[in-house]
């Protein structure tokens, strides 16, 4: 005698059951309706972060930019620091060069 396994036939049943019955559920008028509201609701999202991106990009370029000014300005300093020592060295020789040619 051959035992059919109805525990394991009832749930492969049900399983089709359930599957036909959530194709029809996820195809319906009311389940489009809502996937198009989220679809929209992410779409307005991604725009939302796309402005904040923008903004935080134009951010960064005046940071950088500003870094750069900063920069220049500091070795233009630096330059000058060494061009006034350098005269001041120049003028510091030339006066002892001149104190010792005197006596």
């Amino acid at each position: 005698m051959s035992r059919v396994p109805w525990g394991k036939l009832g749930l492969f049943a049900g399983g089709v059951l359930f599957g036909t019955a959530g194709i029809k559920i996820l195809s319906s008028q009311d389940a489009k309706k809502c996937y198009t509201n989220a679809t929209a609701a992410v779409l307005r999202a991604k725009d939302s972060v796309m402005e904040t991106v923008t903004t935080v990009r134009e951010n960064c370029d005046d940071i950088l930019s500003d870094a750069k000014e900063i920069n220049a300005e500091r070795v233009a300093a630096d330059a000058e620091a060494v061009i006034s020592d350098a005269a001041e060295s120049i003028i510091e020789d030339a006066a002892e060069a001149i104190d010792k040619s005197e006596k």
